[in-house]
């Protein structure tokens, strides 16, 4: 199972998420849940526009890599210029992120999983939490309902 963090602060942003989940239905593998649709401010960056969030838990069969690669052509195909470097963010019409791939930890220098900051994001633990509360970090041994618990309470 992989676990796909989704974004969106521009243009309609519902839309755009609808869309993408429609996209990674087709081309990654089944969608078997998808959590709400959540408003959040910018994490990183000041914008004006905030983000509209959600994460989505799909069946695939497809490498970690090709998953990746698969994103990256959604969010282009969706008015995608450029992927963030270095932790400088921008405002962008759609962002997919590989939250978790099953219990696998992968380090290149083009993809990490379990995603680096997820644990750090509320805008990623609490869609997550919805549908994997139970589904452990295999980094930090925790839960997503325990990691979702820590970050509230800070």
């Amino acid at each position: 199972m992989v676990y796909l963090g989704l974004g969106s602060n521009l243009g309609n942003k519902e839309e755009m998420l609808q869309t993408a989940i429609e996209k990674i239905n087709e081309r990654i593998g089944v969608v078997v849940s998808q959590s709400a649709f959540y408003i959040t401010p910018p994490w990183g960056f000041e914008s004006e526009n905030d983000f509209l969030n959600a994460v989505v838990a799909c069946e695939t069969k497809l490498s970690p890599q090709v998953v990746l690669k698969k994103t990256q052509q959604i969010e282009r195909e969706c008015g995608r210029k450029k992927k963030s470097v270095d932790r400088h963010y921008e405002d962008r019409p759609l962002d997919i992120d590989i939250l978790l791939y099953d219990d696998l930890v992968l380090k290149t220098d083009k993809l990490v999983i379990p995603h680096p900051l997820m644990h750090q994001r509320r805008f990623v633990l609490e869609p997550l939490n919805e549908i994997a509360s139970g589904v452990v970090h295999p980094e930090m041994g925790k839960s997503i309902g325990e990691l979702f618990k820590e970050l509230q309470a800070h």
